[in-house]
């Protein structure tokens, strides 16, 4: 800080992604998934009170000409297209004690993405900050405190890192966060479907998609969050800041009137199965989609406005399942499930009100690549009434906006095949088959190729 393909207009039950979690399987972790040490260019020595390092993240997209017959102002371009994203990131953290760290990242994020990061819901690269015209100026992306309570007196292993600097901590716990963070860094977290470095790239894999999570545009926040972990299970909640205007840069302090609820509970019922469940309500000086159509009706305009219809106190609520359990020693099997109400403007992430998800990934000691990895995974957003509606009529949101809509569900296969090549080295191929691009039945569907440079230092 990211299968099988849904008919459109249809969503997967609940229950029926939950069965597929169930079924009997290995207790063990698979090898080489998780709980290894990160393999980067530099050492990170276990018993420093500090902790120095950084990546760098090279996307070139493209595609080829699609069926369009009309375009909008938000629309992707039906034209042949490339572009290349850059991110570098450099972590700092120091221990100032045995239970208080403090954090301070430095980022650039340059470059772009195809169509300027406009017409899909889903959008190919995570990477992608959408306002290009914020340049690769480097900029602060986290400035954290964290303080840990004990709870019990045992200890137990946990995997040191740039936001976790022990090698040991009690069993249970309280753990106590505020600075600026990205709220993703701890919500909605998926083993297998979460790192845009060495995973899926699109944001509605990586994501949940129906999860409008406070942030600035380049995705950032400043929050207070508390984290109470035991062994089977963690409570995590969150109050942050919204941005003032829906995609905006500039985040509303006046915590009165605009910020962000979060809740969300872990739990590990066996060895081999993790659910997360996220509930979420965002205050802000929000739109609506119906006003907007109503007041287009009465003649006000020549086409809906969410924009002129904001005001303050305007509430969006939602929920989400995220889980993730192993098949065997070296492949894991994820999924999400989200919603929101729909009835105010997408304001911070992007416009999907319904969504779900499923995915595998499998480690490369089949081929004698146990350093590689190759994953499959398969999303499918909608969209409220009104919110359909509103861009039916020629309305535009941040993300969307054909001129005209005739619906169907964006659904998205995306395939990776990442190669370890030497020590902090990674490439990476990636492969979206999007169909109903920003929901229309009367576009597409399009192919976006990828290939990534990742380096961890």
């Amino acid at each position: 800080m990211r299968r099988h393909v849904l008919p459109a207009g249809r969503v997967l039950p609940s229950c029926v992604l939950v069965l597929l979690f169930v079924t009997p399987a290995a207790a063990q972790v698979p090898a080489g998934l998780s709980g290894s040490p990160p393999v980067t260019m530099a050492s990170h020595p276990e018993d420093s009170r500090w902790w120095i390092s950084g990546q760098l993240n090279l996307i070139e997209q493209a595609h080829g000409p699609f069926r369009s017959p009309y375009q909008g102002p938000n629309s992707l371009q039906p034209v042949g297209e490339q572009a290349l994203s850059r991110v570098w990131t450099i972590y700092t953290g120091v221990a100032v004690s045995d239970r208080t760290e403090l954090f301070f990242d430095l980022e650039s994020a340059g470059g772009g993405g195809i169509s300027e990061a406009v017409g899909l819901a889903g959008f190919t690269n995570l990477d992608v900050v959408r306002n290009p015209g914020l340049g690769a100026t480097p900029y602060v992306a986290r400035v954290l405190i964290r303080h840990v309570i004990p709870l019990s007196g045992r200890a137990v292993d946990v995997s040191r890192g740039p936001l976790e600097l022990a090698h040991r901590e009690p069993a249970r716990r309280l753990e106590l966060w505020a600075g600026r963070l990205s709220l993703v860094d701890f919500f909605d977290i998926n083993g297998p479907g979460s790192d845009s470095h060495l995973q899926f790239m699109n944001w509605t894999v990586d994501n949940n998609g129906a999860y409008d999570y406070a942030a600035d545009t380049r995705g950032y926040t400043y929050a207070v969050l508390a984290e109470l972990i035991t062994p089977r299970w963690t409570l995590r909640g969150a109050e942050a800041l919204m941005p003032k205007v829906a995609n905006g840069l500039v985040l509303d302090w006046n915590v009165a009137r605009a910020r962000s609820d979060n809740l969300e509970l872990e739990i590990h019922p066996t060895a081999s199965l993790i659910s997360r469940t996220l509930v979420y309500v965002n205050h802000a000086n929000m739109g609506n989609y119906a006003q907007a159509i109503a007041d287009f009706r009465a003649g006000m305009g020549a086409t809906p406005d969410v924009v002129a219809t904001r005001r303050q106190g305007r509430r969006t609520y939602g929920i989400g399942e995220n889980l993730e359990r192993p098949i065997g020693a070296h492949a894991r099997l994820f999924g999400r499930v989200g919603w929101n109400d729909g009835r105010n403007e997408s304001f911070a992430y992007t416009e999907v009100n319904n969504t779900v998800e499923l995915g595998a990934d499998l480690t490369g000691n089949a081929w004698r690549r146990a350093g590689d990895r190759f994953g499959l995974a398969a999303v499918s957003n909608g969209l409220s009434a009104s919110h359909r509606e509103y861009l039916q009529l020629g309305g535009l949101g941040f993300m969307l906006g054909d001129g005209t809509l005739r619906y169907g569900r964006e659904t998205i296969l995306e395939s990776y095949y990442t190669a370890h090549l030497w020590r902090g080295l990674f490439g990476s191929v990636d492969g979206q088959y999007i169909v109903h691009p920003g929901y229309n039945r009367d576009r597409g569907p399009v192919f976006v190729s990828s290939v990534r440079l990742h380096v961890d230092f």
